[in-house]
């Protein structure tokens, strides 16, 4: 693991990006319920971390490295190639030091955000960023129906509230937006929530669709999954499993669940 001392960072103002003012609590709410919470999926003890330190203190210094493998990351850019269209402003939610775009896709705009802005600010995708600790405060301070695309990374397993946080991503997207949220077997142990760190990766896939599924207005979820020949066969040894475990096996398995807010394009 690549880490370095905190370092005192000053980041372009071009690519920083300055909190928006906050919309007038007097606005009318649109009387649709879509974007609304309909049910809560997690229990407290789902929600619970076995580290209680505060997520931006755990982050507080770099990672500038890759948390799954070169076969997940090339499934990953490939189904970003096929679903995201170029000229589009993407979000790349709790993002790092890299985005797994592709590199000939030119968008209009990508916006990162994650809870360290050395890494941030090493990411070459990115136009703007900005940091918040979405465990703490849910809101992003961003305008609603302004990205054709959210994206979150091997990252949906930290959400102590993501009920609230998809709903959010619900409301920044435009209608016809897309949301794809990838994950694999591999976590910080100690940040995952309780129904993450005790599910199977059947469960897992259940879990975030209930995500999806808790916000009204997001399409039904369609689930992407690309295992390695072992794992599809049914022919996984005690060994793979136990290397898988500490990050040493061959492949990291695939998963993506992807929604959109109202409809599908055609």
């Amino acid at each position: 693991m690549l880490c370095a001392p905190p370092q005192t960072l000053r980041p372009s103002p071009r690519r920083h990006l300055p909190p928006p003012p906050r919309c007038s609590g007097s606005a009318t709410p649109p009387p649709s319920s879509a974007g609304s919470i309909r049910r809560q999926v997690l229990q407290p003890e789902g929600r619970a971390k076995l580290d209680p330190r505060s997520d931006r203190d755990f982050y507080a210094f770099p990672r500038l490295v890759k948390h799954v493998d070169d076969g997940f990351l090339a499934t990953l850019t490939d189904l970003y190639r096929e679903r995201l269209q170029p000229e589009s402003d993407v979000l790349d939610l709790m993002s790092s030091w890299v985005s797994h775009l592709p590199p000939e896709v030119r968008f209009r705009r990508v916006v990162g955000h994650g809870l360290n802005a050395q890494e941030l600010a090493k990411n070459p995708r990115l136009d703007y960023f900005f940091v918040s600790d979405l465990n703490r405060e849910q809101r992003l301070e961003l305008e609603s129906a302004s990205f054709d695309a959210v994206l979150c990374t091997v990252s949906v397993q930290y959400l102590q509230s993501p009920e609230k946080v998809f709903a959010e991503i619900y409301r920044v997207l435009k209608p016809g937006g897309v949301c794809i949220v990838s994950f694999s077997n591999r976590m910080f142990y100690e940040k995952a929530i309780g129904a993450w760190r005790e599910g199977s990766a059947y469960s897992r896939v259940q879990l975030v669709t209930q995500y999806f599924q808790c916000v009204e207005g997001f399409t039904q979820p369609e689930v992407v999954r690309r295992l390695p020949a072992s794992d599809a066969a049914g022919g996984k040894s005690p060994l793979e499993a136990l290397m898988r475990l500490f990050g040493q096996a061959n492949s990291d398995p695939f998963y993506a669940l992807i929604s959109y807010r109202n409809f599908k394009p055609m």
